[in-house]
């Protein structure tokens, strides 16, 4: 199976209780020890990757402020992703090294350039978490309104990632000559104009970048929409996903494949990847006992926010599922929306019980967390997982001491790197 972390440049990461615990690292957000350290244990660990989860602004959706946000911990990331990544790949080898970044309100060049520099600095270890942004206040910090609706960001979105394409193909192989004598350092028939032009973005080109180990990055991608799904069957290589259990994991994985032939791609050129994040102990009840104080360190309010933002309503005014699709507009993410209505049905519980809930966590000892997701693997649900810490970086710590020695003791998780790319790595089986 693959394992990629899902990481952000805050104090905490989905778990919105997680960043109280007293084992959590919060005063070195913004020394580049902290991404040092958890690039090697990723590393030793031998995940094929990290990305880093981002929002273009401070969420002030709930309660209509950015007060609960910012008191209460919020899913804030507070550096650009593209700048912490260099400092990861300088301390690593091998570990794939991923930045969200938005098709909606970054130019192809920009992007293509910024990606290629990563591929390589690193070597090939470059991913590029694609979304279209969901939000509003996003819009608002680059001079737009607001969201534009889903249909037309995935139009852009597509042809954003076919301008950046032609950027990248700007340049053949081995285009430097480097003769002194001759005087000649670039042979000038090797590099060309990309010349795009569509109805969202044009871009003249050519980058001034040659071309990287994996010709490009590798595209990871989250929708969970209709119009998201055929965009990941299109180009996705890794899927994240948050299914509600197995039966609904094995029907996303089947239909993302399904979209995928229609596209002529084979399935084995993308991952699918839920996404699940782990409390470990040494016996079952450390472990319950663990995951129960950590479930307790997370305020209401801190719960409520955490979904006014991802549904993109304000869920301290909109109570029920048709106030809140009323008050989105083009905002909210679908695989959030999806999650809460499945958990109100499943419990028979109002929509604002259910959004209240924390998301599930996989609680048990280092067997039983293995024997669950060797479940999920063998069963058709997915090809790995996507980790999201709970207590940083002490989850993920525990996750390689205990967790992936077990998997590698079934024979499920590789024992070392393979490829030499992340591509390669992602590829392998």
């Amino acid at each position: 199976m693959h394992l990629i972390a899902y990481l952000k440049t805050g104090p905490t990461a989905n778990h919105p209780g997680g960043w109280r615990h007293p084992e959590a690292a919060l005063h070195d957000i913004f020394a580049p020890e902290r991404y040092e350290h958890i690039a090697r244990v990723l590393e030793d660990a031998c995940f094929d990757a990290c990305f880093f989860a981002d929002l273009l602004g401070l969420s002030d959706i709930h309660g209509g402020s950015l007060d609960a946000n910012l008191r209460r911990g919020g899913q804030i990331s507070y550096l650009d992703p593209m700048t912490v990544l260099p400092v990861m790949g300088r301390v690593t080898r091998h570990l794939g090294l991923g930045a969200t970044l938005s098709t909606t309100f970054l130019h192809p060049y920009h992007l293509a350039r910024s990606l290629a520099s990563l591929d390589l600095l690193t070597g090939g270890r470059a991913a590029w978490n694609i979304v279209t942004s969901a939000t509003d206040l996003e819009a608002r910090n680059f001079g737009v309104a607001g969201i534009p609706p889903k249909a037309e960001r995935y139009d852009r979105a597509d042809e954003v990632l076919q301008a950046c394409t032609a950027l990248w193909e700007c340049w053949d192989p081995d285009p430097f000559v480097m003769d002194r004598e001759a005087g000649v350092f670039i042979d000038p028939a090797k590099v060309r104009h990309a010349n795009f032009e569509g109805r969202w973005v044009s871009t003249r080109g050519p980058l001034s970048i040659p071309r990287t180990p994996q010709g490009r990055p590798v595209f990871l991608q989250a929708g969970a929409s209709d119009r998201g799904r055929d965009f990941a069957a299109r180009w996705a290589e890794a899927v994240f996903c948050t299914p509600h259990g197995l039966a609904d994991g094995i029907a996303f994985r089947r239909d993302i494949h399904a979209r995928m032939q229609a596209q002529e791609r084979s399935p084995e050129a993308c991952r699918v990847l839920p996404g699940i994040a782990v409390v470990v102990g040494e016996t079952p009840s450390i472990a319950q006992e663990k995951a129960a104080y950590l479930q307790s360190l997370i305020e209401p309010e801190a719960q409520t926010m955490l979904h006014s933002a991802l549904l993109g309503a304000d869920l301290a005014r909109h109570r029920t599922a048709e106030a809140v699709t009323a008050a989105q507009g083009n905002q909210g993410i679908a695989g959030s929306q999806d999650r809460v209505l499945a958990v109100m049905r499943q419990d028979n519980i109002s929509f604002a019980e259910a959004a209240a809930r924390p998301r599930n966590l996989l609680v048990g000892t280092a067997q039983q967390i293995a024997d669950e997701m060797e479940a999920w693997f063998t069963g058709g649900a997915c090809d790995g997982f996507v980790v999201f810490p709970t207590v940083f970086p002490r989850m993920f710590e525990e996750f390689g001491r205990l967790v992936v020695p077990e998997l590698q003791r079934r024979g499920l998780f590789r024992t070392a790197y393979a490829g030499r790319t992340l591509r390669e790595n992602l590829a392998a089986s």
